[in-house]
């Protein structure tokens, strides 16, 4: 068997690879072999019997855990093989946690440390006591809208009447003992920002690039408000509403689709590491950048948030009094819900991706025909903005061919988009290639 996520080979017995033996039982466990170079090279190992009395020993006082240790023979040569099997509980060695990720063993520390215990203990970051909050904390109004929210979305319909705070957080799961969750801090709490320093939600306008910051705002307030407050923010400051009519009525429409910013924001929202940074949205000319720290969870990859896929939120009771104020309409579709409004809308399809330490969501601009009609450019110009929109470059002899026209006059007009901010020049003389700027 070679060395891997579940293998680990060793010349000679050390009693510091107990830490190897903490950091199995801690993970999905494995087989420590003993007698085997990391080259695979098998050497036996000496002192068999005595090793055979003194591990199984040695394991249980110092890991309070119990593991097979066999022997095993392999090219003529006697090993000794330990077998870990994973524990529910987290397992120390002398004070510290080991954790095997990959075919290294990590010492957990801090906020790693800290994740791995609420999870080894069954818990989640919001489902744990804030000890610092008080029933005082809590905002009445806050408790009001969401009783009114939930009652007209008809999934907590018998909460109409009530109106005991505390029967309601208790109906919600968000007390414990007598104390309040961190999610009943972060849903209803008068300043979340009290208890949780980057419980907010930043918001930054930019320029050509990402050195040029025009200007930002910072939106607080409990969960509920900040979804609100954030959207507002957004249409009021940050994003164009441009006007149309329909008959004899004004129009406003959103750059973006209105329904997949607000579903990118709750997400950001409810999935969101409260123990590190902010939501941050970035907002620049050609699309909108929605970013919250945070990772996917264990088997779900970012291809997976397009399709339909099982809903485990990083903060779960914050997610279940969303989706109890009808905030969620459906878990696990989400993003798919942010995807299909783009594309309905006539924009391209958003890009997810993990990055930073947080999962992020953007959405681009899409120019019509009529939009670039509008701005000037000519039918050639635009056929090759519509062609970039699906491919990621053109360059000359390609736009000659789309467009049917000479290599001068093809120069000419990609020189003009370049000009105007439409396209970025890449590489140089036959090697230059277009690239849409969105």
């Amino acid at each position: 068997m070679p060395e891997n996520q579940c293998t680990e080979w060793k010349e000679s017995w050390r009693d510091e690879y107990l830490k190897w033996i903490c950091g199995f039982a801690n993970a999905k466990g494995g087989k420590l072999i003993v007698g085997k170079r990391d080259n695979g090279e098998v050497i036996g190992v000496e002192g068999l019997k005595k090793l055979l009395e003194d591990i199984p020993n040695k394991i249980q006082t110092h890991l309070g855990i119990i593991c097979d240790v066999n022997i095993i023979e392999e090219n003529d040569k006697e090993l000794i093989e330990i077998d870990v099997k994973p524990y529910d509980i987290a397992i120390s060695y002398q004070g510290k946690y080991h954790y095997r990720s990959g075919s290294t063993k990590q010492e957990l520390k801090g906020k790693a440390l800290n994740d791995f215990l609420l999870k080894k203990s069954g818990k989640t970051w919001d489902d744990v006591i804030e000890t610092r909050a008080t029933i005082d904390d809590i905002d009445p109004k806050a408790i009001e809208a969401f009783t009114n929210a939930a009652v007209i979305s008809k999934r907590m319909p018998f909460i109409e009447n009530e109106t005991s705070i505390e029967t309601i957080l208790d109906n919600l799961m968000l007390k414990e003992n007598g104390q309040l969750k961190r999610a009943a801090v972060l849903l209803f709490s008068k300043n979340p920002c009290k208890f949780f320093i980057n419980a907010y939600v930043k918001i930054g306008r930019f320029g050509s690039t990402d050195d040029e910051l025009l200007f930002q705002e910072v939106v607080e307030g409990n969960a509920f408000q900040i979804a609100d407050k954030t959207l507002d923010m957004l249409d009021k400051k940050f994003l164009i509403s441009p006007v149309s009519y329909e008959g004899l009525y004004r129009v406003e429409k959103w750059e973006y689709p209105y329904k997949a910013v607000r579903e990118a924001i709750i997400n950001a929202i409810v999935h969101r590491d409260y123990s590190g940074a902010p939501v941050q949205i970035s907002v620049y000319d050609g699309k909108i950048l929605i970013w919250n720290e945070g990772k996917l969870p264990e088997g779900l990859t970012i291809e997976d948030l397009k399709q339909k896929h099982s809903s485990r939120p990083f903060n779960p009771i914050i997610a279940s009094v969303f989706f109890k104020g009808g905030l969620i309409e459906a878990w696990g579709r989400g993003t798919i819900n942010i995807i299909n409004e783009c594309l309905n809308a006539g924009l391209p399809e958003p890009l997810f991706e993990s990055e930073f330490g947080g999962i992020s969501v953007k959405m681009f601009k899409f120019l019509t025909k009529k939009q670039l009609l509008e701005k000037g450019l000519n039918e050639r110009q635009i056929l090759a903005i519509l062609f970039c929109e699906k491919n990621e470059y053109i360059n000359n002899s390609t736009y000659q061919t789309i467009c049917k026209t000479s290599g001068r006059t093809a120069t000419r007009d990609l020189d003009y988009l370049t000009a105007i901010g439409m396209f970025e020049k890449i590489g140089d003389k036959k090697g230059t290639k277009y690239k849409l700027i969105r």
